[in-house]
């Protein structure tokens, strides 16, 4: 594989287009939304005229027929400016529409892609519980079948995009049955937003991202067709994996547009703050801070692109996913932190872009596998003993 990760032409035009309506659009406006807890419905509009929430899919379902390199590519340049839009587009792609893309029937592609691609509905991927967040396996929501339909009952947390006005659908893992062995028979169905018994709760009080939907989920003998199993019958646990490792490398390019946003606002600020009669970013001190801020966030973006690469041509990638994530997501929380101590006083500022992002980082290290659970992938990997 080569390692020249620069970007095709259709790539970096992208990538242009994607900076500009950031710093364009969403610059301007996103503080509003973000201190009243608001969800953007304008700005996610024109994020869909612009095609982004079809950009990994093909044509014939609506799709722009990019691909994963495409979709990290925006959500790198969006991240620069802010991260709730970022997360908006990444849950809504890589976690709620692509299991269809990846395991539904046709006649289900038929059915959800065309307006998920579209952006005019999002979709929610149901996999986290109060009781269960990294140990996945241990799932509780349970879906029983009933005649011609699965009765779902259980809880899930903390789900991006389920509760927007324009939510379609969620994807819930659920455990269906028993194994051999005891282990459960873990399933992914697909719940259409206001199905009777889904209860959706009031937005969650968070520390960042907060121009995101975020919400808990109840079910309580819900009902849905048979017909909306998505995939294999118990094999809900291995296709919720591989969703969740692309995921990996989607929002390690989210953290590292958080990175290099922090980077972006911390030369900004050493040119303007004048100290001791002048700039402050005469002071060498300053000077390397930000040296070593870009040179984490280059290092972040070569990480991501190898493993977006790797994925795209169809090539082993988990490891270099899980080293990408765990990298760029450290990166974001150190180069927020670093970028707040450059503002001084006014990084503590809400006014300021980088207190936003100081808020927004920390998630980055816990959401979609936290930095322990990519340890244990990449010490699995490496074929280390007991990993």
């Amino acid at each position: 594989m080569s390692l020249d990760h620069r970007l095709a032409p259709e790539h970096e035009e992208l990538r242009r287009t994607v900076e500009a309506f950031a710093h364009d659009v969403v610059a301007p406006r996103i503080g509003e939304f973000y201190e009243n807890h608001a969800f953007p419905y304008d700005i996610v509009r024109q994020m869909a005229e612009m095609g982004l929430f079809g950009l990994p899919f093909p044509e014939e379902h609506g799709g722009m027929g990019g691909d994963y390199l495409a979709l990290c590519i925006a959500l790198e340049e969006l991240a620069r400016v802010d991260s709730s839009v970022a997360i908006t587009l990444e849950a809504a792609v890589s976690l709620g529409a692509m299991p269809i893309h990846r395991y539904g029937s046709e006649e289900q592609k038929r059915e959800w892609l065309p307006q998920l691609c579209s952006g005019e509905r999002l979709a929610a991927f149901g996999l986290t519980e109060p009781d269960c967040g990294s140990d996945a396996g241990g799932t509780r929501t349970t879906a029983v079948r009933d005649g011609d339909a699965w009765v779902i009952n259980g809880t899930k947390c903390f789900i991006t995009n389920s509760g927007t006005d324009i939510t379609a659908l969620i994807t819930v893992t659920a455990v269906t049955g028993r194994n051999p062995d005891g282990s459960p028979r873990i399933s992914t169905i697909v719940v259409p937003s206001g199905t009777a018994g889904l209860t959706v709760a009031a937005p969650y009080s968070k520390v960042g991202w907060n121009a995101s939907d975020t919400r808990e989920l109840s079910f309580a003998d819900v009902r849905v067709p048979v017909g909306n199993l998505l995939g294999e019958e118990g094999r809900g646990f291995a296709q919720f994996l591989r969703i969740l490792d692309e995921g990996r490398i989607a929002i390690s390019a989210l953290a590292t547009g958080l990175a290099q946003g922090c980077v972006d606002e911390s030369v900004r600020y050493a040119h303007d703050r004048h100290a001791f009669g002048r700039p402050i970013g005469a002071n060498q001190a300053i000077q390397f801070t930000i040296a070593d801020m870009e040179m984490r966030a280059h290092t972040a973006r070569t990480a991501w692109r190898d493993a977006a690469s790797r994925l795209v041509a169809g090539e082993p990638f988990k490891k270099e996913a899980a080293m990408a994530k765990l990298y760029s997501s450290e990166v974001a929380v150190t180069n927020a932190r670093e970028a707040t101590q450059i503002h001084g006083g006014y990084g503590f500022m809400n006014e300021y872009p980088v207190a936003r992002m100081w808020r927004d980082s920390k998630i980055l290290e816990i959401g979609e596998g936290t930095s322990e659970v990519q340890r244990m992938l990449i010490s699995r990997h490496l074929g280390l003993p007991g990993a």
